[in-house]
């Protein structure tokens, strides 16, 4: 019991507060990969001194004390790091090279809430700076912000460990010979749009992952989505997209104790156990997004939001308002015409008029280019193939469903799209 007590304090400091201290060490010694580094090694030090001394009373302020003594040790035995071991002066000549004490040195965490608020949105968006790929973004916003190690960024994305470290030794390495800053620009939309992005994919990554045959969620990467999310929606209060993002997640977090049945095998919406949806979830994503709106600032996020929302509140699936969904997803084609958006307005056309219409909407869709790029991706065979078996076309509806069974990706949808079959057969 004392070893998952431990185990559990690990995890909640280095998920919770490892970025908080990240941050607030690159402030203080202008260095962001000293600052990774050095609460890196501060983990590494709980892991070994924990479970043999206990978990300390303060295990953030343990965590930013032992991190700043790390970053301290690096500077000394960096010759060529001399100057800022100088402007570290201060703190050599407190902390000493004894045993620290439980973490009463680290209260500046809590007695500096606006400058650490301001200093962890400036490791988010320097996190997803421009000047980096989505890739790395991401990898980065995980490591060092959302407190996951390498190996399990590499294994939620289904990439080798070496790779994943080497994503992100280049990314910090990118950013330090770049001088990119840690601040805030003054252009902060056009960032905040790349930082809701790329929790939107973490988030999406989690909800059905790609990366293990034997699960459909990766709770642990829906968590950190949110988590980031909310902390960001704490650090923006009136930006109306965060807002939206977080209430579409909310609203798509409350089912997930009912996207798999008993066996692990996906179990699609309109089957699902209403029953068991998280009302509070869902009341709660019901009052971010009624806040978002109040702002009048409409995005594509609260759009989608809004989709959610529909089929969240709707009792049972009969209850669902397609038309008003179709309407909905009319708009976000109109502000975001990608092809998944025209492919979803074409689906919620067919619930709501009919098959018919819907496969009518996708004919129309493939000949003008609109759907361009779907060929290798299943929904839009495996959409095709429900309209057309709905339609009485059984034989063109298991042509479809072999072609969205040769491009499904995640195993989840594979062994589904295998029961689609074997109910044709």
């Amino acid at each position: 019991m004392a070893d998952a007590t431990v185990q559990v304090a690990l995890t909640r400091v280095a998920r919770e507060e490892s970025g908080r201290v990240l941050a607030l060490l690159a402030r203080r010694f202008g260095d962001v990969d000293l600052a990774d580094e050095s609460v890196q090694d501060a983990l590494v030090e709980a892991a070994r001194v924990w479970p043999v001394q206990g978990v300390p009373t303060n295990p953030p302020g343990w965590l930013l004390t032992v991190a700043k003594h790390k970053a301290i040790d690096r500077l000394r035995r960096a010759a060529s790091a001399h100057r800022r071991t100088m402007a570290a002066a201060r703190d050599l000549s407190v902390l000493q090279d004894a045993e620290f004490d439980d973490g009463a040195r680290g209260d500046e965490m809590i007695d500096d809430e606006q400058p650490m608020a301001d200093d962890r949105l400036r490791l988010v968006l320097l996190c997803c700076h421009p000047a980096l790929d989505r890739d790395a973004q991401v990898a980065l916003t995980l490591r060092m912000v959302g407190g996951l190690t390498t190996p399990e960024i590499a294994s939620a994305f289904l990439v080798p460990e070496a790779t994943l470290a080497q994503r992100i030794v280049r990314a910090k390495r990118k950013i330090r010979d770049a001088g990119i800053p840690l601040s805030i620009p003054a252009d902060l939309d056009g960032r905040v749009d790349a930082v809701l992005s790329v929790l939107y994919l973490i988030f999406n990554e989690g909800y059905l992952t790609r990366s293990d045959r034997d699960v459909v969620v990766r709770v642990d990467l829906v968590d950190q989505a949110m988590r980031l999310l909310g902390a960001l929606a704490e650090l923006l209060p009136d930006h109306a997209e965060v807002d939206g993002l977080l209430a579409l997640e909310l609203f798509h977090s409350s089912r997930l104790a009912t996207r798999t049945d008993a066996m692990g095998d996906l179990v699609l919406l309109d089957q699902q156990d209403r029953t068991r949806w998280d009302l509070e979830a869902i009341g709660r994503a019901n009052a971010v997004l009624n806040r978002a709106m109040r702002r009048m600032q409409p995005g594509p996020y609260q759009l989608q939001a809004i989709i959610a929302g529909h089929h969240a509140n709707a009792r049972t699936a009969d209850d669902t308002d397609w038309s008003a969904i179709a309407g909905l997803y009319r708009q976000l084609a109109a502000v975001t015409p990608s092809p998944v958006v025209r492919l979803n307005h074409a689906v919620a056309v067919a619930m709501a008029d009919g098959p018919h219409a819907g496969l009518a909407m996708l004919d129309d869709l493939e000949s003008e280019g609109g759907l361009e790029g779907l060929d290798r991706y299943h929904l839009l065979h495996a959409t095709r193939a429900e309209l057309l078996l709905r339609a009485g076309r059984a034989d063109d509806a298991k042509r479809a469903f072999v072609l969205a069974r040769a491009t499904a990706l995640a195993p989840a949808e594979q062994r589904h799209l295998d029961r689609r079959l074997a109910t044709l057969d």
